[in-house]
């Protein structure tokens, strides 16, 4: 068996460069076999392809369903290439196969059409290119796997300077696989357990993600990290953003720009949101994003210094020139105006793009624990006017009744115990994540004091007032309405 020429069993869904791969092959010496629409491609392109219901002399049946799931095809993928596998192939007339390109039905692509049908789903639903993934994986030692046209040329050029493909690259390669047919059947899973009814929380939890990067390092400088994206969600966010300038994204820069951007999301005004280390310095809402983004910058400038800034306007240039006037850490925004990218070209800014917005969509949200994982349905929720009820004599006026709702948007993102004063549909003072209530609105109090911002603005907590302490301290500050969850023993006191 040693003379006979080496095997390619080719069969693909995305048939990006197939016919130059096949060729490429065959000029190598290699034989090809193929399946249906591959083989029309490779056919109709000059290569010299055999069927594989030939090689099998079976035909493809059940609409498809049923075409490599055949001992001739699985026995020349797992035989060892010693004397006892080799000897069973020849009794049985049997021929290896040295090589698998195949890549999967596309489930991913089914679910995100508007009009796809449970019953277009479920066809799409790869049982032969698993079945053949997995066992030239397995056989990594003897077969090459490939499951991506990004391989070809790799795996060419070894085979061209070599003869052959090394055994670490084949071991690459098999991991790759076994990860990829890992993913492929947890969105199946997620998906159709979704679409049959099946428990929002399953007895077992597969997260499907793929690296975007691997970045310098984590938290710390001796930490590895790398950047991963959920491959299901399409919404702007900084996994799918664009990098129009800058260095490379850290592990606390995608923290703080995520951040920065999900809380400019939950606003439909033209609005600017400035973060530092994850919470907001500045958050204000204006007619124009320009006057938002002059509102947040002067909500607290010093804490501004290297800050993130979110838009969910289009950067413009009269923006882009009071950008430039601070030394900022990166921008996000929908797109960036032509002609405010000369403006911060001398910056050393980074600037990422998102694309236009649109609703935030039922998604997860992820807590890591050491040894767990905590998974909760994402924060959705928005507060209007019918949700709310006044418990005390006074209405509040419409215009503390806007600045209440802005007040609750921005302090949903704050760490907590968190506390947010604002006025003017904008944040004057923000006091995050402390250990007391307390001192959380005695810090969001100093910082709109020392602007003499105080004094009419609103307060909005993110977790009831234990005790009468802080709407004492509010009150002598100037504040004139609260926005709270309740839920205290001491509701009516307080």
């Amino acid at each position: 068996m040693d003379d006979e020429p080496r095997r390619a069993l080719i069969s693909v869904s995305d048939k990006s460069n197939v016919v130059k791969f096949a060729k490429e092959l065959a000029e190598l010496g290699w034989e090809i076999i193929s399946t249906g629409g591959t083989f029309k491609e490779l056919h109709e392109g000059g290569i010299d392809v055999k069927r594989i219901s030939d090689i099998i002399s079976f035909p493809e049946i059940l609409d498809g369903r049923v075409k490599t799931l055949h001992p001739s095809i699985h026995a020349g993928i797992l035989a060892k290439r010693d004397e006892e596998h080799l000897e069973q192939l020849k009794k049985h007339g049997l021929d290896t196969i040295d090589l698998v390109a195949v890549n999967l039905y596309p489930f991913e692509e089914t679910m995100r059409k508007d009009d796809f049908t449970v019953e277009e789903a479920i066809e799409n639903i790869d049982i032969g290119g698993p079945t053949m993934i997995r066992a030239a994986a397995k056989n990594h030692e003897n077969v090459i796997i490939i499951i991506e046209p990004a391989q070809y040329n790799m795996v060419l050029k070894e085979l061209k300077e070599d003869g052959e493909v090394s055994l670490d690259t084949r071991r690459k390669l098999a991991i790759e696989a076994f990860s990829r047919t890992a993913e492929y059947d947890a969105i199946i899973s997620q998906e159709l357990g979704s679409l049959l009814g099946g428990d929002e929380y399953p007895a077992r939890y597969i997260l499907p993600f793929r690296k975007i990067q691997d970045l310098r390092y984590g938290e710390n400088p001796y930490q590895k990290a790398a950047f991963y994206s959920d491959i299901d969600l399409p919404e702007p966010c900084i996994a799918n953003s664009k990098k129009l300038k800058g260095k490379d994204l850290s592990f606390n820069n995608i923290l703080d720009i995520d951040a920065t951007f999900e809380m400019v999301k939950d606003f439909d005004e033209p609005t600017a949101v400035i973060v530092k280390h994850m919470n907001p310095s500045g958050v204000a809402t204006s007619n124009s994003i320009s006057e938002a983004f002059q509102k947040a910058l002067g909500a607290d400038p010093l804490s501004a210094y290297g800050g993130i800034v979110a838009l969910n306007r289009e950067l413009d240039t009269d923006t882009a020139g009071y950008m430039r006037k601070i030394f900022l850490d990166c921008i996000i925004a929908p797109s960036f105006h032509p002609d405010s990218l000369p403006v911060l070209e001398k910056k050393k800014v980074m600037l990422l793009e998102t694309g236009p917005f649109g609703p935030k969509l039922p998604n997860i949200d992820i807590k890591r624990v050491t040894g767990g994982l905590l998974v909760q349905s994402r924060d959705l929720e928005i507060l209007d006017t019918s949700n709310l009820k006044v418990v005390t004599k006074r209405q509040p006026s419409k215009k503390e009744m806007a600045d209440l709702l802005f007040g609750w948007k921005v302090v949903k993102h704050v760490k907590s115990n968190a506390i947010v004063l604002a006025k003017d549909l904008a944040t004057v003072g923000v006091g995050a994540g402390q250990m007391s209530r307390v001192g959380a609105v005695e810090i969001a109090i100093k910082k709109a004091t020392v602007a003499e911002n105080a004094k009419g603005a609103v307060m909005a907590s993110d977790a009831f007032f234990p005790f009468k302490d802080s709407i004492e301290a509010a009150a002598e500050a100037g504040v004139t309405a609260i926005i709270h969850p309740g839920g205290s023993i001491r509701d009516q006191e307080v």
